[in-house]
């Protein structure tokens, strides 16, 4: 026998005992197949976007008026503003 046989026997034989021990371990060889790989993950599910009621837009739209008319007024300088041709 050729040397280049024997070692195509073993290869085989290798390639047949691994194919039994996944057999036996529970796992199936994988087979590859023309194409991409399917999805392992699931996708993704985006959630829902929230809806903002008219009466709920117009308190935060009141909230934040309050908020820079109070920060407006903490920024300004308080000098007193005096009128011309009043008298004290």
């Amino acid at each position: 026998m050729d040397t280049n046989d024997i070692i195509k026997q073993i290869d085989t034989e290798i390639s047949n005992l691994q194919q039994a021990r996944a057999i036996l371990i529970g796992v199936a060889p994988a087979k590859k197949g023309p194409g991409r790989p399917k999805l392992t993950e699931p996708k993704m599910i985006k959630p829902k976007k929230r809806k903002l009621s008219a009466k709920g837009r117009a308190a935060i739209s009141a909230a934040m008026k309050a908020r820079w008319a109070a920060k407006r007024e903490a920024a300004s300088p308080k000098v007193k503003k005096t009128v011309k041709g009043a008298k004290s």
